[in-house]
């Protein structure tokens, strides 16, 4: 089974229906742990009008799609905090492909990205619920940190020297 990873338009039908699914996603997850019930749709059609297209583009950043047997499968961004930092971005990775080796080739795609884009560390945050999120952060090398943002939905930060 063959995995490739490469860059997208973030405004790409792929990115978008890859946007859709990843905010969707982790979106439910937080409403039935936080309130009992999902994403109402007029909150997600109102997010997924609004997809993160310039920051995820160069010179800022860049969009990264992940295909399984030619088929879009996941995603993440990298974009430029400042001339060293880079922050990773909505990791994504389709239900139904994961523990397939996605999520690590993703990440290490984005770490090579953000070393042409001349970075020298990553750093991200995440949520308490994404334990699968953090779990492949940490076995990548992500040490967990004290915050760097204060992010509304932020409850983990991670960095990683790009070396």
């Amino acid at each position: 089974m063959t995995w490739t990873v490469a860059p997208e338009p973030p405004d790409s039908l792929t990115a978008k229906a890859l946007w859709r699914a990843y905010y969707t996603e982790v979106s439910d997850r937080y409403y039935l742990l936080h309130k009992g019930h999902r994403t109402d749709p007029s909150e997600l059609a109102r997010e997924l009008s609004h997809p993160p297209t310039t920051e995820l583009t160069l010179p800022k950043g860049q969009l990264l799609v992940a295909h399984y047997e030619g088929e879009p499968a996941g995603s993440t961004g990298i974009r430029l905090l400042d001339k060293n930092t880079a922050e990773l971005t909505r990791v994504y990775v389709h239900p139904r492909m994961r523990g397939k080796g996605g999520g690590k080739l993703l990440l290490r795609s984005a770490e090579s990205t953000a070393r042409t884009l001349n970075a020298t560390r990553i750093i991200l945050d995440t949520r308490h619920d994404l334990t699968e999120a953090r779990a492949l952060y940490a076995a990548l090398g992500y040490e967990e940190t004290p915050p760097h943002n204060n992010g509304i939905y932020a409850e983990h930060w991670f960095t990683k020297p790009l070396l």
